[in-house]
C-alpha cells in the first residue's frame, strides 16, 4: 500500500510497499517482485512453471485477484483495526457486512473457478498464485474473520499451502498478519494520524 516515509521514496517511485532495491535496481507492486525473485533466482519450476499454459494459468489467477480478492480481503483489516486506530472511531457495522458480502462473492468464484477438485490453483502443485491468494485470505482471519470456517475445500486448500510451505515458516510469514489487533494498543503520532486517516478513507471507497 502507500507509504508517506522517506525512505519508501527513495526505493520505491510510486512510493508503496513492499519495494524492492537491489543494487542499482529498484522494484515496486508484490506481484511484480514475485515474479523478479522467483527468475533471478531459478527457482523449482512449480512455482512459475515453464510450461506455457501453465505459466497461464497462474498469470490469469493473479490477474483476476486483484480486483476481486485482494479488493475485498484486506479491507476487514482496514476496518476493524487500522481505520479506529488513525481515526479514532469505529467504523459502522454495515460497512464490514457490506466488504465481506463481496469477499463471499469473491470466494465462491475462486473455488468454482480456480480451485475447483483440484489441490492448488494451478493443479497438483503449489504456484505463486497460490501465495498471492493466501497473504490476502489471511487478512481476515487475523482480525476474527474465520472466512475459511464454513468453507471445507476453501480450508483443505489452505491446509495443503501450509503443509506445502511448512507450518513453521507459514505461520512465520503470517505473524504479523495475524497479531494485528495488537496495534490497538500502539500509540500514534497525531500528526501520523492526520496524514494516514483521509488516506485509509479513502481506500475503502
Amino acid at each position: 500500500g502507500p507509504s508517506n516515509s522517506e525512505g519508501a521514496g527513495k526505493v520505491s517511485l510510486l512510493k508503496k510497499v513492499p519495494a524492492l532495491k537491489d543494487g542499482d535496481f529498484t522494484l515496486a507492486e508484490c506481484t511484480a517482485i514475485l515474479l523478479y525473485l522467483s527468475r533471478k533466482y531459478n527457482t523449482p519450476d512449480h512455482w512459475y512453471p515453464s510450461d506455457i499454459q501453465k505459466r497461464a494459468r497462474v498469470d490469469e489467477y493473479l490477474s483476476w485477484h486483484h480486483a476481486n480478492i485482494r479488493a475485498n480481503a484486506p479491507k476487514t483489516m482496514w476496518i476493524k483495526v487500522l481505520i479506529p486506530l488513525f481515526t479514532g472511531q469505529p467504523l459502522p457495522s454495515e460497512k464490514l457486512q457490506e466488504v465481506m458480502e463481496g469477499l463471499s462473492t469473491s470466494l465462491k468464484q475462486f473455488e468454482e473457478r480456480f480451485l475447483q477438485d483440484k489441490a492448488f490453483i494451478i493443479g497438483s502443485e503449489i504456484s505463486l498464485a497460490d501465495l498471492v491468494a493466501i497473504v490476502e485470505l489471511m487478512q481476515p482471519v487475523g482480525v476474527g474473520c474465520d472466512i475459511f470456517e464454513d468453507r471445507p475445500r476453501l480450508r483443505e486448500w489452505r491446509r495443503r499451502v501450509e503443509d506445502a510451505v511448512g507450518k513453521e515458516l507459514f505461520f512465520q510469514a503470517h505473524e504479523m498478519i495475524l497479531n494485528i489487533k495488537e496495534l490497538s494498543n500502539i500509540q500514534i503520532d497525531p500528526q501520523l494520524k492526520e496524514q494516514l486517516a483521509p488516506v485509509l478513507m479513502k481506500m475503502l471507497k
